[in-house]
């Protein structure tokens, strides 16, 4: 399955992966297709095989705050204001536990015997700190980590990091004396690598240990315990190591950046071993605005001295190539922008069909990483046909091979109603990005007057031999 990696009409932003068994499980809140605010009162679980990760299952609502559609709210004290946000679940003793974060009320833990729910509330969380310390009780974006002498850990905050241990016979009890403050600092830190606001603490704590149960690494690692999150550049997810769940940890860099060439946002996300391949999950923005956000994972790589390299943004998700010779939706761009202006252009849901990149203006870029286009050399040229809607102005869209200054293998002209257009294209061979430009065929005093003109929006493309 490629980015986005759930089916289209599927938004699930603050994906947390966790392999339980011959699965792998994301936990993660729930946007709405161009909605002002932030997730709604509902978390939901998907699943697929580890050997079959784009067979994905939803299992519906697995934890409420809000009740409707005859489905009641599974907490007794909230509502409309309380939101659910990023949540984690952990397996303990043969129970998961989901540790729920509620807008503006304390968070709480909830229990299954499955790992896809549903979940029954035990508690709200108890604990003798004060609110102030763990932000009025909420724990904001839990973080939980069982480790492997059942000591149990959770991890949260927003604009300064808390960590506290639970007490593994009632997983809601914050142990005594146990809260830590600044486990990741909100400034310089030189002894420990945190210098600027790219290693700061921003959000989205989640905590794994490479090397133990479902983290097996071929080598042995200094510091073991890794906390990936949301740093003060917020469209990063970072990562530091230490030697103990309870730090101090060391900044070691970041893994993935949803604002590279593309409308950023925050991000949220963590990392999974699944068939013997590491990923990282993330979130990327649609809609026109931060609010609106759908699930992507790329393939990364731990190496031994336990650094994990920086990874682009692609369309690929599970993919290791994508086919061009089937139609691509639009939307599974990885590269949007514009030479000419600030990006204007953003991916939008027409309907459950329908994505489309709209707002296309003169100096658009939309990229598309990576496809594969065989070793078959019997021809010399291509197909390639695109579907779109036009606004009534000229246009050219420029077919690219490997970047945005690429080679251009083709073009095709833009019409002012627009449909369906075809061209022939110069053939490729091997792994290639696709990049489309689009320009205006307007020049002198009228330039000006298309120049933030929406000319196309861009629904399919594919190439045909």
């Amino acid at each position: 399955m490629a980015n986005p990696y759930l089916p289209e009409w599927e938004y699930i932003p603050d994906g947390e992966p966790r392999v339980f068994g011959d699965r792998i499980y994301v936990y993660g809140s729930h946007d709405r297709a161009g909605s002002d605010s932030f997730c709604d009162y509902v978390l939901k679980c998907w699943s697929a095989p580890v050997n079959d990760p784009g067979n994905w299952v939803c299992h519906g609502d697995i934890f409420r705050t809000g009740s409707d559609e005859g489905r009641p709210k599974d907490t007794d004290w909230t509502g409309p204001e309380h939101y659910l946000f990023a949540p984690d679940v952990v397996e303990k003793d043969g129970k998961y536990y989901l540790f729920a974060y509620i807008v503006n009320s304390k968070g709480c833990v909830a229990v299954s015997d499955r790992p896809e729910g549903p979940y029954k509330l035990l508690s709200q969380y108890e604990y003798t700190i004060s609110d102030e310390i763990c932000c009025n009780g909420w724990f904001i974006d839990p973080g939980v980590l069982v480790d492997d002498d059942g000591r149990v850990y959770i991890y949260c905050g927003f604009e300064r990091s808390f960590l506290a241990e639970v007490n593994p016979e009632k997983m809601w009890e914050i142990k005594d004396g146990s809260c830590i403050e600044h486990f990741i600092p909100i400034k310089d830190d030189p002894d420990h690598g945190f210098v600027g606001k790219d290693t700061y603490f921003f959000e989205a704590a989640s905590p794994r240990k490479l090397g133990s149960k479902g983290f097996e690494l071929d080598f042995e690692l200094d510091e073991p315990y890794y906390m990936i999150y949301s740093p003060k550049r917020g469209s990063r997810l970072a990562y530091a190591t230490s030697k103990s769940p309870t730090g101090p940890f060391r900044y070691r860099g970041y893994i993935v950046d949803n604002g590279v060439d593309y409308p950023g946002g925050n991000d949220h996300g963590s990392i999974a071993k699944i068939d013997g391949q590491w990923y990282v999950f993330y979130h990327r923005m649609t809609n026109g605005t931060i609010m609106s956000r759908r699930g992507c994972v790329e393939r990364i790589e731990i190496l031994p001295d336990g650094t994990i390299p920086p990874v682009e943004m692609t369309s690929l998700g599970f993919e290791k190539a994508l086919n061009p010779y089937r139609i691509t939706p639009a939307d599974r761009a990885c590269v949007l922008k514009n030479t000419k202006a600030d990006c204007r252009s953003f991916i939008t849901e027409r309907n459950a069909f329908e994505r489309v990149i709209t707002n296309i203006t003169d100096g658009t870029i939309i990229g598309y990483k990576y496809f594969d286009f065989g070793e078959d050399y019997s021809f010399d040229t291509m197909k390639f046909a695109v579907k779109y809607r036009g606004f009534g102005a000229d246009a050219t869209l420029h077919i690219l091979a490997d970047s945005e200054d690429g080679e251009e293998i083709g073009s095709i002209k833009i019409g002012h109603e627009g449909g369906y257009s075809e061209t022939v294209v110069k053939k490729l061979t091997g792994v290639h990005a696709i990049y489309f430009k689009i320009s205006t065929d307007y020049s002198g005093w009228t330039a000006g007057f298309f120049e933030n003109r929406n000319l196309l929006e861009l629904n399919e493309f594919v190439f045909m031999k």
